[in-house]
């Protein structure tokens, strides 16, 4: 399987994100791309995302099983809190 530089990830990774931002913000909640590393997309959940207890289930079986299905099974969603702590990686 071709693995992708991140460079190359940041488009696809976007393109997704933006088809399943409308079903976040319904609920009062929203998502952010904090960048792409080594085949894992580090993201942000804001609004009502970020407190809700069902975050992780949509981290891991809406966001992470999207991007999989629409551009590579290896890739993986890590859920950080903010910007800072994904520069600090």
């Amino acid at each position: 399987m071709i693995e992708f530089s991140d460079e190359d990830l940041q488009k696809p990774v976007r393109i997704v994100i933006e088809k399943i931002r409308p079903y976040l913000l319904k609920d009062g909640g929203n998502i952010e791309v904090l960048g792409v590393k080594s085949m894992k997309i580090y993201v942000a959940l804001e609004g009502s995302c970020k407190t809700c207890s069902s975050s992780k289930i949509t981290l891991k079986n809406v966001i992470e099983r999207q991007l999989k299905t629409d551009i590579h099974p290896n890739l993986e969603v890590v859920c950080l809190e903010n910007a800072k702590e994904f520069h600090e990686l």
